[in-house]
């Protein structure tokens, strides 16, 4: 989210580098090793995300922001990873910092912020509503898959207006039900064809 606005569209690349576990056992599911997805504004502004789940490799978890002149490191390590700081330039040395955020005692962990927030709307009895935020955040989330999925440039209207149904039936899913998505007879689940299955995931 860029303000008050959420992205507009998004393409994206993914791919399965491994069929196989290193231990052969197959890998079963439908989803990529990597996903590199590009988020457009309104304003035409982007925003990239890269994500990699394949064992052994670097393991880097990080939110930088890279503008004309300068950078900063929204997130040092992991969702929150506090604190925040200003560059100038785009080396991300201390001589070239020019701020950082700074929380509030006992409001370093926003994890825990969102917790007080909801527990003292509770006992106070205000409003407290974040179900929009966290819907199109998820929403957000899938037009970047479906993107990445289908090798097609996805809109938020396309994906909010989307006739596939990602989990079939899901509003009459019981504890007895059987799963959405059924495995094929060699137990594995259909994988996405970018560029040939073109409206749906897989």
């Amino acid at each position: 989210m860029k303000g008050d606005q959420w992205p507009v569209r998004a393409q994206a690349v993914g791919g399965r580098h491994y069929k196989t576990a290193p231990d052969g056992t197959p890998y079963v599911d439908q989803n990529f090793d990597v996903y590199s997805v590009e988020y457009e504004f309104p304003d035409g502004s982007t925003f990239i995300m890269d994500g990699r789940c394949i064992g052994g490799c670097a393991d880097r978890y990080y939110s930088y922001a890279k503008g004309t002149k300068a950078m900063a490191i929204l997130s040092a390590h992991g969702d929150c990873g506090a604190p925040s700081r200003i560059y100038k330039g785009y080396a991300p040395k201390p001589e070239n910092q020019i701020w950082q955020s700074q929380a509030p005692p006992g409001e370093e962990n926003p994890y825990q912020n969102e917790w007080n927030d909801l527990v003292d709307a509770i006992r106070q009895d205000k409003p407290y509503n974040e179900a929009e935020r966290g819907a199109m955040a998820s929403l957000v989330t899938s037009m970047g898959r479906m993107a990445a999925h289908t090798g097609q440039v996805i809109t938020l209207e396309q994906i909010m207006n989307c006739p596939h149904e990602f989990a079939p039936d899901v509003d009459k899913l019981t504890m007895d039900s059987p799963a959405p998505l059924q495995a094929d007879k060699d137990g594995r689940y259909p994988v996405p064809q970018p560029g040939i299955i073109k409206d749906r995931e897989y």
